[in-house]
């Protein structure tokens, strides 16, 4: 089996995801925007792709380019109906590339919190993880794509999850975060924690250290859940 992780900045990464896939025999390699181009890639040939996050918007094509290209290679990866995730940034790229608007939200939901599921989604691999809280980091949202499911939802953010029947998963949250990487994340986000009311260091730190344990084990069995139904 092989992993495509396209990558948008360096710390935000598989994470606890690439574990579970390792254990699975998947080889993984990564993209990384702005530096390796998707131009000779074929959409089609690996078996899983994950679209990771970044602290772009998906409208920003004028000032990121490479957008239109990773917008146009998932749309195809879509259309031939193979294994797809995309998280946050890369949940808004899989949005888009169903034809549906991506725009910035009402306001930043940045730290952790618990998910409201749908119907659908309590039977889905999210009610795996219960009602632990999960980390959310974003400031944009997005119009539900034309026959995707909508599996979560926020007080803030009415599309937190969709999935397309057994191929297509794509989460605006990070079920993905570990403890230990998170304070990358800290460090690298540390303009955008400074200049959003509400957040500082020491308490997503203190969060994190009450909530990441908490979330692991449901993640991990969420995340397989998935791999199974899609045969990977």
């Amino acid at each position: 089996m092989r992993t495509l992780a396209i990558r948008h900045v360096g710390f935000e990464h598989l994470d606890l995801l690439e574990g579970i896939l390792e254990q699975r025999g998947h080889e993984i390699r990564y993209l990384d925007m702005g530096v390796d181009l998707l131009d000779d890639i074929d959409p089609q040939a690996d078996d899983l792709v994950v679209i990771l996050g970044g602290p772009i918007g998906v409208y920003e094509r004028d000032a990121y380019p490479f957008l239109n290209a990773e917008v146009a290679f998932t749309a195809r990866r879509l259309a031939a109906r193979k294994p797809t995730i995309g998280i946050c940034l890369g949940c808004q790229i899989m949005a888009a590339s169903l034809g549906t608007e991506v725009y910035p939200g009402l306001a930043k939901e940045i730290g952790w919190k618990p998910l409201q599921l749908t119907n659908p989604g309590k039977f889905s691999l999210l009610g795996d993880i219960g009602g632990a809280p999960v980390l959310h980091w974003h400031g944009d949202t997005f119009d539900l794509p034309h026959g995707a499911t909508l599996l979560a939802s926020t007080d803030l953010v009415q599309n937190q999850a969709f999935s397309i029947e057994n191929y297509a998963l794509g989460l605006q949250f990070h079920l993905e975060a570990s403890l230990e990487n998170l304070e990358s994340w800290f460090i690298g986000h540390t303009l955008e924690i400074s200049t959003t009311d509400g957040i500082n260091v020491q308490g997503l730190r203190a969060d994190t250290a009450a909530a990441a344990p908490e979330l692991e084990p449901g993640a991990r069995l969420a995340f397989g859940r998935w791999l199974d139904d899609a045969g990977l």
